[in-house]
């Protein structure tokens, strides 16, 4: 590796001295141990919400084995996942909530070596049609209820959480009458914000509670609402930054730019929902994606080549940004939000080339290579790597260890089992 490759990631990189335990309790001296790298600690994730079928076994013959293909080339790539919580899907009867399928679906994804994220707890887009006929008081009290709901029913299966989302617009929105905009707009977006969080974090101590906005070009609100609830005292982990780029690719500038602005608040950043399009770009001027409604939105070569690009582009800014742990795509397969091509499967089942792409940085270039060495007298051996999960091999045996973030100095003692 050159000096510039590692002063360009080593925030994302450390070394550890390892020390060998066998079954007898003493050390593995002289012995030549295999390591590898078996999970990042960096969270490479995205949303997958036609896991949730495929997961209960309600698909029938051919689209099963079609979604076992699709998640092989999933796990292969990533280790994080969001799954959908939006209150009006969820519990669309009141008393109903899909809390089972939602479990099963997450206890799957833990089994293959996935954290999950819940999205999101709180928001004005999906909030079911029964609030409308409550008080604004009651309509409180039941949001309130459904975080502590979740947050409980779900802690060590999912303990990270958007828990508020996209409150900038939260009060203003005005496409369509909901309860949510009811209380934000009497309360005040500081005061929601405050008070989701607050049920969450009471609820689940544990928990990794997120915010998460869009963003403009200049100093706009969501910098505004963040100081004002820091200032509250809101317990925000982390900022997450959506970023869809279905008009075009932001470009390097203006992500550093992003990245700039929200840095100030010295809290990890997320990006939380990022695409780009491999077919047409949507029309400039369009404000709300959702209003760009059209028959078809074909994949095409060359956006599919430039998607590969652009998307590697962008990955490599944001893995290079100390303050950045996460990224997350919105949606694997094509068509999945605004039948827009924006995932990684065609709509024909092929791997697109955004695919092989990421996967040569997040597999290969990101990824520590396995590698032998031979422990010392005392046996210890001194390891380098990605941050992660690693496994040592030695003697027939076997033992896992993590290189962490700002713990060099101290040994890890590996026992061989």
């Amino acid at each position: 590796m050159d000096i510039e490759y590692y002063k360009k990631y080593e925030h994302r990189m450390g070394t550890r001295k390892l020390k060998l335990i066998g079954q007898n309790g003493k050390p593995v001296a002289n012995t030549v141990v295999s390591i590898r790298q078996t999970k990042h600690q960096f969270l490479f994730g995205c949303a997958e919400f036609s896991s949730i079928p495929f997961a209960n076994n309600e698909l029938n013959q051919e689209e099963n084995e079609r979604a076992k293909w699709i998640f092989k080339k999933f796990f292969d790539l990533f280790n994080y996942v969001t799954l959908p919580f939006y209150w009006s899907n969820f519990e669309n009867v009141r008393g109903q909530p899909d809390t089972e399928r939602l479990k099963k679906t997450a206890q799957w994804f833990k089994e293959n070596g996935c954290t999950i994220k819940g999205h999101p707890l709180c928001w004005h887009t999906l909030a079911p049609s029964w609030l409308l006929d409550m008080t604004n008081a009651k309509i409180l009290e039941l949001q309130l209820e459904r975080i502590r709901r979740e947050m409980k029913n779900f802690t060590g299966l999912i303990d990270i959480w958007d828990v508020v989302n996209e409150a900038v617009i939260m009060p203003i929105f005005n496409k369509y009458d909901n309860g949510i905009t009811r209380i934000c707009k009497s309360m005040g977006r500081i005061c929601a914000v405050q008070e989701m969080f607050s049920a969450a974090k009471e609820s689940n101590p544990g928990a990794f509670l997120m915010i998460n906005d869009f963003v403009y070009t200049g100093i706009d609100a969501y910098e505004i609402l963040i100081e004002g609830c820091l200032e509250a005292g809101v317990s925000i982990d982390a900022i997450g930054i959506q970023s869809h780029m279905h008009q075009g690719y932001w470009g390097v500038e203006r992500t550093c730019e992003v990245l700039e602005r929200f840095s100030c608040f010295m809290l990890p950043i997320h990006f939380t929902e990022s695409t780009l399009v491999s077919g047409h770009t949507m029309p400039r001027g369009i404000e709300d994606f959702n209003d760009y409604v059209i028959d078809k939105w074909p994949s095409t070569p060359e956006g599919e080549e430039r998607q590969a690009k652009e998307a590697a582009l962008h990955y490599k800014t944001l893995f290079s940004h100390p303050l950045v742990e996460s990224i997350t795509w919105w949606d694997f397969v094509d068509g999945q939000w605004l039948g827009a091509p924006t995932g990684f499967v065609s709509q024909d089942n092929r791997l697109k080339p955004i695919y092989d792409e990421l996967h040569k940085l997040i597999k290969k270039q990101w990824w520590t290579g396995a590698f032998n060495a031979v422990t010392d007298k005392n046996g210890e051996v001194t390891v380098s790597g990605f941050f992660g999960d690693y496994e040592a091999i030695a003697v027939g045996m076997k033992g896992n260890f993590k290189l962490d973030r700002g713990e060099e100095s101290k040994e890890i003692k590996v026992a061989l089992i």
